[in-house]
């Protein structure tokens, strides 16, 4: 499992380690059981205080991503694929008001806007 830490984003690092994690869980890079490091191991590999990667993991383990057994470590939940295509929606969501927002202050038309968003989602295809 490789996370990747940035220090050119105000996003801070635990929520950065909590957002790739729920990307490679979502993505099924990381399966239902898999074990993930524990919490020491992985302020280790990435550099950062062990507090840091708790707070990300307890964030994941409050959002349903993981499970920490006290003595066993932590593993990938069980996921519900609704729960899963909820959340990337919100991602989608936050995007798009970015975008909205972004095209209303430019004067970029409406109409351009969906466009350009039918091209980016058939391009893909």
């Amino acid at each position: 499992m490789e996370i990747i830490i940035s220090s050119n984003t105000d996003k801070p690092i635990y929520e950065q380690i909590t957002s790739q994690i729920k990307a490679m869980i979502m993505s099924g890079e990381l399966k239902t059981g898999e074990s993930i490091p524990s919490m020491r191991a992985l302020a280790k590999t990435i550099h950062v205080s062990v507090i840091t990667v708790q707070k990300a993991y307890e964030d994941l383990a409050r959002d349903g991503f993981i499970t920490t057994t006290v003595g066993r470590g932590s593993f990938v939940a069980a996921q519900n694929k609704d729960f899963i295509q909820e959340e990337q929606q919100k991602r989608v969501e936050e995007h798009l008001v970015q975008a909205a927002d972004i095209a209303r202050t430019n004067g970029i038309p409406l109409e351009k806007i969906q466009q350009l968003l039918k091209l980016f989602y058939e391009e893909s295809e």
